[in-house]
């Protein structure tokens, strides 16, 4: 039986903690900071305000989160229940008891919108009665128009179907109708047409109060999801898990098109081949036989799905759950999910599910008056800005233009007018698009050499004025791509017929086709290592193109264009750059009743404060932050800075100076030094890729690699992603076997980057980590153009507080800082966990550097002026904990 939405939060097992009269569940009883941390979470959701919450790893941030966010939830709906039931005694307003029982507004008893309510009436159910009325209204206005445009749209099709030349037509191949494009219609007539939004005509149940929960990661979604189970909300929660097509799609045929983009439009084909046959069930048929459409979904099933949903919340699973029972019941789990939306309590979806607004509606999210908790958010604002920033290469401009072209000389014969006329403006557009990039469109981009090279920057409207692009409403051709899914054809159609067409096909097309074949052997190069080779094929080129058409429809003072020209034009491309996330973070601020953003590591702060929420129109009092401790004693950590080596050669590893050979030396001698002391693995971070192959070249020559490997086994991180699991693995071994063998290696040392695959999402807890070392400041490219630009919007944007560096300078030092603390804060993950930090530069020193870090480190820093002092610390530090182990 399907759980009610009006069902609360039932009676929790496991012991209540009560903290400020409020009564929080909690599986085992809590740390203190884990205490502070649901009752400071329960008065910013009380108090509909934007939280910043810092919780390192390790002191059970995500259990903090399900009991909190769940005592709050179990709260308002107990109060909404008694109100409820108040109005129901004074019968002074309307009853919404169940999901079903809505507030009742009838035709015999429909208010004006004027009519005053009564004096002590809730907020809510006035707001609420307010807009039924509104929807009421425009409901029957859109009804009358309806009727009146319906008979026209139906006369004039049929007028289409069997007008002149219709059947002079050639025929098609057998399987080709689907890829010609149907009659354009536009919203306003497609709504008129349907009377409903084809988005949302499966969602217009009531939406119950509840938490969107968002991560990054599909795992740390699961991990959640697992710790839901365990708590004590567990039993009683309504949970759905949300994910793409890709993730829960079980037609195979489906997912074997492996590209996102591919799998999202064959499944909305195939939606929209089922609703055609509806439609034409109940109308007559038409006078020309068409093909059948793309067959429809065998697990888009209403009764299978309902069944789905069903099971989905009566008890809490995650994603593989779905999945597994998806299969089982043949139903899908992406649309089933969906349709658990509205009596959710808790809905698991990944960030870019939420912070995308198309993608929000497409699955029938509606944040109005929710709360939502973002979870691991410290790269928030870098998410949002690379989701909304797109880059298309020359090649990609070419290859989609030539690709079209073919196609509309092929069908051109078949497509309506408004159909030719936007397939036109594409095409303009495409090739305006690679002049401003200085080349050719009819020419193949591999051996077009371009006479500039080099970056050039613009603003939207300057780059459309100087391509003479800014006459054409980008809006409609978004809208047009994304309506008439033209990339979905166009991609079947070089599918089917490969990079040429029959030369009896098309005779004034063959100029094309030796430029056509030079692409098509590009795109089907042999991979260069077997990673790739198991990579999903490449959706069209115009897919990709779709996306920065859409961001140029971006407010001009919002984005800039970044034109790359780099010898040919095949690698020459030009980039979107959002500079301003906040413009699609607003919404949700403003929609939400509370927004929670939250991670282990949230410094420096005034990025979130200042980028993200002053942007987007947050008032500052609405602000709250809150950062606990550690749940480590304050004795297992040893923060230092060493400000000069052992040869006092003072420690600044500056871009300028950093590959200066004593430079290098020192840091050699620095780490030999730690390794003689620091028992188990040793990990070390450098700035770059590039510097890391520098110094260890230098090391291998001056013969200081051998005394390093004489002391630890070295291991690299690797550049490519799948040798990655493998490298820890070794790793972790080594360490374990010199632990047991107690020989002349005493562990392993690993050379890691920042920003690398080592320095987010892996735990080097316990032996695997009892020394983090930070070579230098890991300062962004200062010279690259767009963070130059990011600098200098900031600096005309944000205002510059007193005694403060300039917003533009203050970004710069702000990432390096986000990323110096996401990797040393790898070592310590668990209450018993102990480890040694050592940041080698001495501008760590400085007082506006030493704020940036974790509260729970910065407490303990210690800056060492000498290397003496340093390593003497060192040393006693760990033999007191190898003695008390």
């Amino acid at each position: 039986m399907r759980p009610r939405a009006s069902e609360s939060l039932g009676s929790m097992a496991n012991e209540t903690q009560k903290v400020g009269g409020i009564h929080f569940p909690f599986p085992f009883t809590p740390y203190s900071i884990q205490k502070d941390f649901m009752a400071e979470l329960y008065r910013v959701l009380e108090a509909g305000k934007i939280g910043i919450f810092e919780s390192p790893t390790g002191t059970g941030k995500s259990l903090s989160l399900i009991c909190g966010a769940l005592s709050w939830l179990r709260d308002f709906e107990q109060k909404k229940r008694e109100e409820e039931a108040r109005l129901l005694e004074t019968g002074t307003g309307p009853l919404r008891h169940e999901k079903d029982a809505s507030p009742c507004l009838s035709s015999s008893c429909e208010v004006a919108a004027g009519t005053p309510r009564p004096a002590g009436e809730p907020a809510w159910v006035t707001e609420f009665m307010q807009k039924k009325e509104e929807r009421d209204l425009v409901d029957r206005l859109k009804r009358q128009e309806q009727e009146e445009t319906e008979n026209l749209l139906r006369l004039s099709r049929e007028m289409l179907e069997t007008g002149p030349g219709a059947e002079r037509l050639e025929q098609l191949e057998s399987g080709e109708e689907e890829l010609v494009l149907a009659e354009y219609e536009s919203d306003e007539e497609k709504k008129a047409a349907s009377g409903v939004d084809e988005d949302e005509d499966d969602l217009e149940e009531e939406h119950v109060t509840k938490v969107y929960y968002c991560s990054r990661t599909h795992s740390q979604l699961a991990q959640f999801v697992h710790e839901v189970k365990k708590s004590p909300f567990g039993k009683d929660v309504r949970l759905v898990s949300l994910g793409s097509r890709q993730s829960l799609c079980v037609n195979e045929d489906v997912k074997s098109l492996g590209s996102v983009q591919l799998i999202n439009d064959r499944c909305v084909d195939m939606q929209r081949s089922r609703h055609g046959k509806k439609k034409g069930a109940e109308e007559e048929k038409p006078k020309r036989r068409r093909q059948e459409k793309q067959a429809a979904c065998p697990f888009y099933n209403h009764e299978q799905m309902d069944l789905l949903r069903d099971e989905a919340l009566a008890e809490v699973k995650d994603i593989e759950q779905l999945l597994a029972l998806g299969k089982e019941a043949r139903a899908c789990p992406y649309y089933g999910s969906r349709l658990a939306i509205p009596a959710a309590q808790l809905v698991v979806l990944p960030y870019q599910m939420l912070l995308h607004a198309a993608t929000r509606k497409a699955a029938g999210i509606r944040l109005q008056d929710q709360v939502v908790i973002i979870d691991e958010a410290h790269n928030l604002i870098d998410t949002i800005t690379g989701m909304h920033s797109v880059e298309v290469s020359g090649s990609q401009l070419c290859q989609a233009h030539s690709q079209l072209l073919q196609y509309m000389e092929r069908y051109r014969k078949r497509l309506k007018a408004k159909n030719l006329m936007y397939l036109k403006q594409i095409l303009y557009l495409l090739e305006k698009f690679v002049a401003m990039l200085g080349g050719n469109i009819k020419q193949n981009p591999s051996t077009q050499s371009l006479s500039q090279t080099g970056t050039e920057l613009k603003t939207i409207n300057d780059f459309l004025f100087q391509s003479q692009t800014d006459n054409i409403n980008l809006f409609k051709v978004q809208r047009y791509c994304e309506k008439s899914m033209v990339s979905r054809k166009l991609f079947g159609f070089t599918e089917r017929y490969g990079a040429v067409l029959p030369s009896r096909e098309q005779p004034r097309l063959a100029g094309f086709q030796q430029f056509l074949q030079s692409l098509q052997s590009q795109a089907t190069e042999a991979p260069a290592d077997e990673s790739q080779a198991s990579a999903p094929r490449p959706a069209s080129p115009l897919m990709h193109i779709e996306g920065f058409l859409a961001a140029l429809t971006t407010a001009n003072q919002d984005g800039r264009v970044l034109l790359s020209r780099q010898g040919s034009l095949s690698q020459s491309s030009l980039k979107f750059l959002l500079l301003n996330p906040a413009v699609h973070f607003a919404q949700v601020v403003k929609e939400c009743r509370a927004v929670v953003i939250a991670g282990g590591t949230m410094q420096p702060v005034s990025d979130f404060r200042q980028q993200l929420l002053a942007c987007a129109g947050v008032e500052p009092e609405r602000v709250v932050e809150f950062s606990c401790g550690h749940v480590i004693p304050p004795d297992n950590i040893l923060p230092l800075v060493i400000c000069s080596g052992i040869s006092n050669q003072p420690l600044e590893f500056t871009f300028q100076k950093r590959e200066l050979p004593q430079m290098m030396d020192e840091a050699g001698r620095i780490l030999c030094n730690l390794c003689g002391v620091v028992p188990g693995g040793v990990v070390c971070f450098f700035p770059s890729y590039e510097y890391l192959r520098q110094v260890h070249t230098h090391w291998e020559k001056g013969g200081l690699l051998d005394r390093l490997a004489a002391r630890k086994k070295i291991f690299q991180e690797p550049k490519s992603t799948h040798q990655v699991e493998q490298v820890l693995l070794a790793y972790s071994r080594c360490i374990q076997g010199c632990g047991q063998e107690r020989g002349r290696v005493t562990g392993a040392l690993l050379l890691s980057v920042v920003g690398g695959k080592m320095s987010e999402g892996i735990n080097f807890s316990d032996n695997l980590g009892r020394c983090v070392v930070m070579v230098g400041m890991p300062f962004p490219n200062i010279r690259s153009p767009e963070l130059q630009e990011k600098m200098a919007y900031l600096d005309q944007t944000l205002p510059r507080a007193p005694g403060q560096a300039p917003p533009g300078k203050a970004l710069v030092e702000n990432l390096c800082m986000k990323a110096v603390n996401q990797s040393i804060g790898r070592a310590i993950r668990h209450q018993r966990d102990f480890a040694s930090i050592v940041l080698l530069d001495q501008r760590y020193a400085r007082p506006p550097v030493l704020a940036k870090l974790p509260a729970w480190i910065r407490a303990r820093v210690e800056v060492k002026a000498a290397f003496g002092p340093a390593i003497a610390a060192v040393q006693k530090f760990h033999r007191e904990k190898a003695a008390s182990s």
